[in-house]
C-alpha cells in the first residue's frame, strides 16, 4: 500500500515552462509541475469524484479560451513529483457534435497531457467503451479508472480486469471513488504511466472497407506534408476522410497548424521575419 503521507493534495499551478508551451494555448497555466494529466470520461460515471479524491477538493475553475464551459483544475504530490489535473467535460464521444466534445478532443490531440485518466462506470462498461476506444486513437499514454465498482459488486457484476486491461493495452484499476478505495493504487498508476520515457503508438481499429486504408495514408501523407507538427495525423485524416466539419475548417483555414507549431518555432518564425 502507498503510505498516506505520500498523496498530499497541492494547489494547482500558475505559470508554464517551455516543454508545456502548447498547453498556453489552451489557456492553461502550469508552474512547478512535474506532469500534466487529462481526467476524461461520460457524464455520471463519477467523475467529478475521482477529481475530489486525487485532488483533496482543493482546485481552481474558469472557463476554456473563447467558451462558455467551466474548467475545473487540482493538483496532488506524489513521490517527489508534482501533478496537475484537469478536469475535461463529460461526453460521449470526440466527435465534435457539441462543444463539450470539441473542448475534449482539443485537450488530449494538442494539449498531449502525460497521462489521461479515462474515468468509467463499471455497471455499464458497454456505453464507456466508446470514449474509451476514441481516446485509445488519439493516446495509449492512458490509464483506465473503473470507478463505481461498489455498485457494480451490489450488483453481481464482475469484470475481468486483467483481461480488459490486455485487450485495451493499457492498466485498469478499479476504484470506488466515493469511499477512496483504488485511488492509491490509481495515484501509483499514474506516476509509472508519467514516468514513461516512451511513446506508446495509438489503437489502430481495424479498416475494413474497401480502399480506406489507400485512402487514408494519402491523406496522411498530406497532412504531415501541410503541417509537419501535427500530432496524430492518421487520426486527422481519418475524421477528414469522415467529413468532420470542424476539422475541415481548421485545416482549410491553417488554425489546426497553428494551434499544432510549437511555441517556440512560431517565435522563431517572427524572429527571422524582423
Amino acid at each position: 500500500m502507498i503510505p498516506e503521507d505520500s498523496h498530499q493534495p497541492g494547489e494547482a499551478c500558475v505559470s508554464c515552462p517551455s516543454r508545456f508551451s502548447q498547453l498556453r494555448k489552451l489557456g492553461l497555466r502550469v508552474d512547478d509541475c512535474d506532469h500534466v494529466i487529462a481526467l476524461a470520461g461520460n457524464p455520471n460515471t463519477g467523475k467529478t469524484t475521482v477529481f475530489n479524491a486525487l485532488t483533496g477538493l482543493r482546485m481552481h475553475t474558469g472557463n476554456w479560451p473563447g467558451k462558455t464551459i467551466s474548467r475545473a483544475e487540482g493538483g496532488f504530490s506524489y513521490d517527489g513529483k508534482k501533478y496537475k489535473i484537469v478536469d475535461l467535460p463529460g461526453t460521449y464521444s470526440l466527435l465534435s457534435a457539441s462543444p463539450d466534445e470539441e473542448v475534449a478532443r482539443t485537450f488530449l490531440l494538442f494539449g498531449r497531457p502525460d497521462v489521461t485518466v479515462m474515468v468509467a462506470d463499471a455497471t455499464c462498461m458497454e456505453r464507456n467503451l466508446n470514449l474509451i476506444l476514441q481516446v485509445l486513437q488519439i493516446t495509449r499514454r492512458a490509464v483506465l479508472c473503473l470507478n463505481l465498482m461498489d455498485e457494480a459488486r451490489a450488483n453481481s457484476l464482475e469484470i475481468d480486469v486483467r483481461n480488459l486491461a490486455r485487450d485495451l493495452g493499457v492498466p485498469v484499476v478499479p476504484c470506488s471513488a466515493r469511499s477512496g478505495q483504488g485511488i492509491p493504487e490509481l495515484i501509483r498508476e499514474i506516476s509509472i504511466m508519467a514516468a514513461r520515457t516512451d511513446t506508446p503508438a495509438p489503437r489502430r481499429l481495424p479498416l475494413e472497407v474497401p480502399g480506406l486504408r489507400l485512402a487514408l495514408d494519402q491523406v496522411e501523407a498530406d497532412l504531415q506534408g501541410l503541417f509537419p507538427h501535427l500530432p496524430q495525423p492518421r487520426w486527422v485524416a481519418l475524421r477528414l476522410l469522415e467529413g468532420d466539419r470542424e476539422i475541415m475548417d481548421a485545416v482549410l483555414s491553417g488554425d489546426i497548424g497553428a494551434l499544432a507549431e510549437p511555441v517556440s518555432a512560431q517565435y522563431n518564425a517572427k524572429e527571422s521575419a524582423t
